[in-house]
C-alpha cells in the first residue's frame, strides 16, 4: 500500500460565513495542492470537506496520516465518536442528531477504502504544511464575496 501523508484545513469568515478548505497531499517527492469552499458554511464543514477532498484524489487504496487542527475531526476519529455516532443511528450521547452527517458518512465510507491515522497539530504555530493549508483555504474563502 503505498504511504501517502494528507494534511487539511479549514477556514471561515464569520461562522456561518464565507468558507474554503485547503489539503495538500505529499507521496515521496510528490506534492498536491487542493482547495475549495462555499460562500455560506461553517468552520466544522469546511474542516470535513478538506479530509473528504484529500482522501476522494486518492485514486488506489492508501496509508494515509492525516494531520489537522481540527479536534472536531481528529477527535471524532481517535476518541471513537464516530463509530458511536453511527451505532446510535447517528445520534449523539446526548440523544441529539449528528451535525454534518451527510459529511461524516462520506468520511466513514472512505475510511473504509483507506488505512488512516490521525494525527492533531495545534493550529497557527508555525507548522509548515498546516500554514500552507490554512492559506489555500483562506484564500478561497476570500474569493467569495461579502454579503
Amino acid at each position: 500500500m503505498k504511504k501517502v501523508e494528507l494534511y487539511t484545513d479549514g477556514a471561515c469568515r464569520g461562522n456561518p460565513g464565507r468558507g474554503g478548505w485547503g489539503a495538500i497531499l505529499v507521496y515521496g517527492d510528490k506534492e498536491k495542492e487542493l482547495s475549495g469552499g462555499e460562500p455560506m458554511t461553517t468552520n466544522n464543514r469546511m474542516e470535513l470537506m478538506a479530509a473528504i477532498a484529500g482522501l476522494e484524489a486518492l485514486r488506489v487504496p492508501c496509508e494515509v496520516t492525516l494531520t489537522s487542527d481540527s479536534k472536531y475531526l481528529v477527535d471524532a476519529i481517535n476518541k471513537g465518536w464516530l463509530e458511536s455516532w453511527k451505532k446510535n443511528g447517528w445520534r449523539k450521547a446526548d440523544k441529539s442528531a449528528v451535525l454534518n452527517v451527510e459529511l461524516w458518512k462520506k468520511i466513514d465510507m472512505l475510511l473504509a477504502v483507506h488505512d488512516v491515522s490521525f494525527v492533531w497539530v495545534h493550529g497557527h504555530t508555525g507548522h509548515p504544511y498546516n500554514e500552507r493549508c490554512d492559506a489555500l483555504a483562506t484564500a478561497f474563502a476570500d474569493s467569495f464575496e461579502e454579503g
